[in-house]
């Protein structure tokens, strides 16, 4: 039993970073009121947290690498607690901000990193990709229950509950720390590159930053943006900024390599396919769960009218077959290859994605909508169960944090870039599905027809039909026209939000083609190192050829296991 405390005190530090993300959203309301202040400001404030967490990973990972990943572990668990703390106390935006989104975004940067090469450090063989299966199904279980949390403690207590039962939890876990192994550092202690450090964090700052706010300024032409620059929205210079301090950053990298310094990390890391595949996935998986909770939701609070509690409930079901899943994924490798497990994941979840397609319907039906989330969980358990173990045996020792860094990048943009891309994607589709509804309807006149054509040029907003009700009341137009509006108001509502769903499906479709590079059978234990028997293995699959190219060997022992 003592064996899995380590992962006891691991498993508890992933859900308590993705409770923290999972609960924010269903408590903007009570802090505006709370603070006096405004969404915008609230939305801010998570938007923040997101940014300091991406723009800080990879230099977090880095710092575990100088002064050791359990240290940064506790390190980062210790100020995250103070955010959370502060968080529990604010008595003002200011200090909300900083306990939320600095303190518990720095935090986070050092703990996750540190996370992913501590399980590899621990725990070795089928240990390991068990492990990595449990901390998959805690983080959907996490995100899942977060709002049920959140929901619960804002309705029925405070939502500052849930930022005090955070402390309480962090210091169970560093109680539990002392089972927690050091993970092997391989050759000298490295040095922080400080410019790099910078580069990386601005570019990965910018194209977050960029991303979160496409949904509400425009990606391409401004909807409501608080500059215009030559008539496009500002999103695309600022991702554009990101992608050129990412481009020097690059540049910079390969000169202090050149010059035998240490990089941020190892850009040759980019090259072992394996990783590029675990990395390419991963960015997948959170793209298309964060779109799906992205319009999930949207569904039930806005069309049905459900509270965030009830929210919460309706979205059990994929905690429960996540975590299931998850665990089930870690025996499925003893007969099934990592490859066919991931693609078998990604093929459940366009099926879950179709299923809830024609769940979302003006009434719900309940068992035909959690069987679907039901199904989701499924697909995503199976993804998680593989995903954090491909990519953290892809690399050596050395390459633990840095790979950790990388996971948890791929991440934070996977997560970001779903809001933004289905978010963009169900706006469009109200907008066009509202005008067109609009156009064919005999009750309403075209003078009306015209007027709201002009009125969603810049996109729809999203609101319940009942709040588009009571804004028309106070409108001219008569009330069969009023009531025809609303009615095609919530059937556009109804195709926009498959809409997204269908865009999702089409992510974890074009997702397969990453999964080329995933292992695809068994590999043989070598009595050399890969660089030296590399072309003796004349009748290996292209895919385990690429392997042998890796400019790190391999954990053998923990690479995960495949048919």
């Amino acid at each position: 039993m003592n064996r899995w405390l380590p992962l006891t005190a691991l498993a508890l530090a992933q859900f308590v970073m993705v409770l923290d993300q999972a609960v924010k959203n269903v408590s903007i309301s009570q802090l505006v009121e709370d603070f006096d202040t405004t969404v915008t400001t609230i939305q801010g404030v998570i938007t923040l947290y997101s940014l300091v967490m991406a723009m800080f990973m990879l230099v977090g990972a880095k710092i575990g690498d100088i002064i050791g990943r359990r240290r940064a572990f506790i390190i980062g668990l210790v100020i995250y607690a103070v955010g959370s703390g502060l968080t529990a106390v604010s008595w003002s935006v200011a200090s909300l901000t900083l306990g939320w989104s600095i303190l518990e975004g720095l935090g986070a940067a050092l703990v996750l990193p540190a996370l992913a090469a501590l399980i590899a450090g621990n725990y070795e063989g089928k240990d390991r990709i068990t492990a990595y299966a449990i901390i998959g199904g805690v983080a959907g279980a996490g995100i899942a229950v977060g709002p049920i949390v959140g929901g619960w403690a804002t309705t029925m207590l405070t939502w500052r509950v849930v930022f005090i039962g955070e402390v309480i939890l962090v210091l169970m876990i560093l109680a539990l720390v002392r089972y927690v192994t050091e993970a092997q550092r391989a050759g000298r202690t490295p040095s922080l590159d400080i410019v790099g450090g910078a580069l990386s964090a601005a570019g990965l700052g910018l194209i977050v930053f960029g991303i979160l706010q496409s949904s509400s300024w425009g990606l391409v032409y401004p909807v409501d943006p608080p500059i215009e620059i030559l008539g496009f929205s500002p999103v695309i210079f600022v991702i554009g900024a990101g992608v050129g301090l990412l481009y020097t950053f690059v540049r910079w990298s390969r000169r202090r390599e050149a010059e035998g310094l240490d990089p941020l990390f190892r850009l040759d890391l980019l090259r072992v396919p394996v990783l590029r595949g675990g990395l390419a996935s991963l960015l997948s998986q959170n793209l298309v769960l964060m779109g799906i909770f992205f319009v999930i939701p949207l569904y039930l609070q806005l069309v049905l009218g459900l509270n965030a509690l009830e929210t919460g409930i309706r979205m059990l079901p994929v905690s429960v077959t996540m975590f299931i899943a998850s665990a089930a994924g870690s025996r499925l490798v003893e007969r099934y290859s990592v490859r066919r497990i991931i693609r078998a994941g990604f093929l459940v979840v366009v099926v879950a994605c179709v299923f809830l397609m024609s769940a979302i319907e003006p009434t719900l039906e309940g068992l035909v909508f959690a069987s679907a989330m039901a199904l989701l969980g499924v697909g995503m358990g199976l993804l998680a169960s593989q995903l954090g173990n491909v990519v953290q045996s892809s690399v050596d020792a050395s390459g633990r944090s840095e790979a950790g860094g990388l996971q948890f990048t791929a991440q934070q943009l996977g997560s970001a870039t779903g809001v933004a891309l289905v978010g963009a994607v169900v706006i469009a589709g109200l907008s066009a599905s509202f005008v067109s509804i609009v156009s064919n309807d005999e009750r309403i006149s075209t003078e009306v027809v015209a007027a709201v054509t002009v009125e969603l040029a810049d996109g729809a907003e999203m609101m319940a039909s009942e709040d588009l009700a009571v804004a028309l009341e106070d409108t001219s137009l008569d009330a069969e026209t009023q009531d025809a509006l609303v009615e095609d108001y919530e059937v556009a509502q109804l195709q926009a939000l498959r809409v997204g769903l269908l865009v999702s499906a089409i992510v974890a479709l074009v997702a397969l083609m990453f999964t080329r590079e995933l292992p695809s059978r068994r590999p043989e234990p070598r009595q050399a190192p890969l660089e030296e028997d590399a072309d003796t293995d004349e009748e290996a699959p292209a895919d385990d050829e690429a392997q042998a190219d890796q400019p790190a060997e391999p954990d053998q022992d923990s690479r995960p296991t495949v048919v």
